[in-house]
């Protein structure tokens, strides 16, 4: 028994420059402009989604968050506030 995988079209316009580089970099790795293009993509889109979920902060803003958690604030009237209601809220579950 046979699965079938969806599929879906891409179309892109571009330059004929662009084009023959393409498929100059497919030949020399032994691929067609398709499987060249698909690889290519794919990765291009993995390190953007990985890079999405990384936080860059500089040097004085990394010193500023390990001080923060290192040595918190006191909570405030209102953030203790906010945790009783929480309490309440979980507890009436």
């Amino acid at each position: 028994m046979t699965t079938a995988t969806a599929t879906a079209r891409l179309e892109a316009r571009i330059s004929a420059e662009l084009h023959a580089t393409l498929k100059r970099a497919a030949e020399i790795q032994g691929r067609t402009v398709t499987d060249f293009v698909i690889a290519a993509v794919q990765d291009a889109a993995q390190r953007a989604i990985e890079q999405s979920g990384v936080l860059r902060l500089s040097l004085s803003d990394q010193e500023c968050f390990a001080s923060a958690l290192l040595s918190p604030p006191k909570p405030t009237a209102a953030l203790k506030r906010a945790f009783a209601r929480r309490k309440k809220l979980l507890s009436a579950e």
